[in-house]
């Protein structure tokens, strides 16, 4: 049970304060009865906020089609970001929503959003190997040599001392390539492709395991059940 005010806020109706306003305007019944008393403890399922239930009190879990040019930062000054695609009420849910994972501004494709952080870190924590995979335009040819290379396990990348876990490339055209990735690090399929000299030009996200972006266009999005991957 939670304080109403606090549930009214914490999933972006109104500030606790606005909160007192809304029950006194009528606006918000408990059990059927109009609420008289903002701080009174309450179940999610005994709301209704001009007669319908809460939005979304357990959480939610999206599947984005991110455009190119959005960011996945809430830090306004890195520029629009893919948390606008969403309806202003799940922008002012606290926690906030966030990002399963980035794309970076210039990738497109799927990409989780969620105000679950345990699921967050499920989903990103290295010991689950989710399978994200990604298609690539890049500005050389390549060779068929990277196929055993990215699954061998021993590519290491400028900077760093661990070499990338093994990778499936599959090539699709002489220079637009498949890559399976089951890690997520900074900028990780251009760098991959840099070490050989090939410079990402376009790159899109097809899959994050299991899901895939079917019936979703760009800039558009879909709800998924918090246990869609299911680990």
């Amino acid at each position: 049970m939670r304080r109403l005010d606090q549930f009214l806020a914490n999933l972006g109706y109104c500030s606790r304060r606005e909160a007192r306003d809304w029950i006194e305007d009528g606006r918000v019944t408990v059990h059927g009865e109009v609420a008289d008393d903002s701080g009174a403890k309450v179940k999610a399922e005994a709301v209704r906020v001009d007669g319908e239930p809460l939005d979304h009190p357990d959480g939610l879990l999206l599947l984005v089609h991110k455009p190119v040019g959005l960011v996945c930062s809430h830090e306004a000054r890195e520029g629009p970001n893919v948390y606008s695609l969403l309806p202003a009420r799940w922008q002012q849910r606290h926690p906030a929503i966030t990002s399963v994972g980035r794309l970076d501004k210039d990738t497109s494709g799927l990409i989780l959003l969620t105000d679950q952080s345990p699921l967050v870190h499920r989903l990103t924590s290295p010991k689950h190997k989710v399978p994200k995979t990604y298609r690539a335009t890049v500005s050389a040819e390549l060779s068929p040599d990277l196929i055993p290379l990215f699954a061998s396990g021993t590519l290491l990348l400028a900077g760093e001392k661990d070499p990338c876990a093994p990778a499936t490339l599959r090539l699709l055209g002489p220079r637009e390539a498949e890559i399976v990735l089951t890690e997520g690090r900074y900028h990780q399929v251009r760098r991959m492709f840099s070490a050989f000299g090939a410079e990402v030009m376009t790159l899109h996200r097809s899959h994050f395991g299991p899901l895939d972006l079917e019936g979703v266009a760009s800039g558009q999005w879909r709800e998924l059940r918090l246990d869609a991957i299911g680990i």
